[in-house]
């Protein structure tokens, strides 16, 4: 599973990419993590599973979801803390459930497993 962790520069997502990539390798899943800049998302998208926005994106979630969406792809805004966190495990859980709830179409699913409609 590919996750890319966006931020604006690429700057701080660029730790948090690391610390999830090494979080994955601790727990044996084949997993890659990548920062990316915000500027360079939708050619960066192909590929991917999930993205991780910044919590200082937030108000940028509702295109990134639209520009995420035609790819496929799931997008999880990470929490205000996650820059200080010393590991990479809740920002790995994240992006394991958000993947988990996205169908093989690429469309989130419903709680009873088929997907929504909106």
């Amino acid at each position: 599973m590919r996750i890319l962790v966006v931020c604006g520069a690429g700057a701080s997502s660029t730790f948090v990419a690391l610390r999830i990539r090494k979080t994955a390798q601790a727990r044996s899943l084949p997993v890659t993590a990548e920062a990316c800049p915000l500027d360079f998302l939708a050619a960066r998208l192909p590929g991917a599973a999930v993205v991780l926005l910044g919590p200082h994106l937030g108000d940028r979630l509702d295109a990134v979801r639209s520009t995420a969406a035609q790819a496929g792809v799931a997008v999880v805004v990470l929490p205000d803390t996650i820059f200080s966190s010393p590991s990479g495990d809740e920002a790995l859980d994240l992006a394991l459930d958000a993947a988990g709830a996205m169908s093989p179409q690429g469309e989130p699913q419903r709680s009873d497993g088929g997907p929504t409609h909106g």
